[in-house]
């Protein structure tokens, strides 16, 4: 399978890349700016699986060139994509009086028009059949526990959770399912920005593993669905 992943240079993206090159011989097109970070993860992956193809590419989703920078390399490799997980995410913890318009609009930027712009640039290229996994939060879950200084965050990822519902809806005839995982706590660097003193039961990997298993087989059962995935609260 040729697969995208953003935010592939920490956290669960990093993970999640290291689980798809365990799991088959698929292209990896693993997204983030840390050019370094992904090159450090296809040694990683190479020890996991020597036939894994994973193909760094460095890019910034919120004001990157998707036609040249992040398109044309993906098409130099591949014909068609079957899933793409976006899963980038900026976080911006802070009251919300003292959220400045730059860091709001940067928190949009890559939380939901990223997603809304690597689906447009992609949408050619998706095979029938193929999955399109948004990474939400229990944060944007309606109904959810909020928290303090998360507005700009939890905002941002119950948009994400109607851009999925949405979409599901426009692509359904293309053979396209698209759904979203609000995730409760994973132990990653963003958890720890959010909540710096707590401890999640789930680790990065752990979850990653779901996901990667969810993006692979979940659109057998499920299309255009915010699924919750916490076991805590947060």
């Amino acid at each position: 399978m040729n697969i995208i992943v953003t935010g592939a240079s920490r956290g669960m993206g990093f993970e999640m890349v290291k689980k798809f090159a365990a799991n088959g011989n698929h292209n990896i097109f693993a997204v983030s700016r840390n050019l370094k970070a992904l090159h450090e993860l296809e040694g990683l992956c190479k020890k996991v699986n020597e036939n894994a193809r994973v193909i760094a590419i460095g890019f910034d989703v919120a004001t990157g060139d998707y036609e040249r920078q992040l398109l044309g390399p993906v098409l130099n490799r591949c014909e068609s994509i079957e899933i793409m997980v976006n899963n980038a995410g900026f976080l911006i913890n802070k009251p919300f009086i003292e959220i400045s318009d730059p860091e709001f609009d940067r928190v949009f930027a890559v939380n939901v028009k990223a997603p809304f712009r690597m689906v447009k640039t992609f949408f050619p290229y998706f095979s029938s059949g193929a999955h399109i996994v948004n990474i939400g939060s229990m944060g944007g879950f309606q109904g959810s526990m909020k928290f303090p200084g998360l507005s700009a965050y939890s905002a941002s990822k119950g948009a994400v959770a109607i851009l999925t519902e949405s979409l599901a809806e426009e692509l359904k005839d293309h053979g396209i399912s698209v759904n979203c995982l609000a995730l409760g706590s994973a132990q990653t660097e963003m958890l720890k920005e959010a909540f710096p003193n707590y401890e999640a039961p789930v680790t990065a990997e752990q979850m990653a593993d779901f996901i990667t298993h969810f993006a692979l087989n979940g659109n057998k059962f499920f299309n255009g669905k915010i699924l919750p995935v916490a076991v805590s609260i947060p």
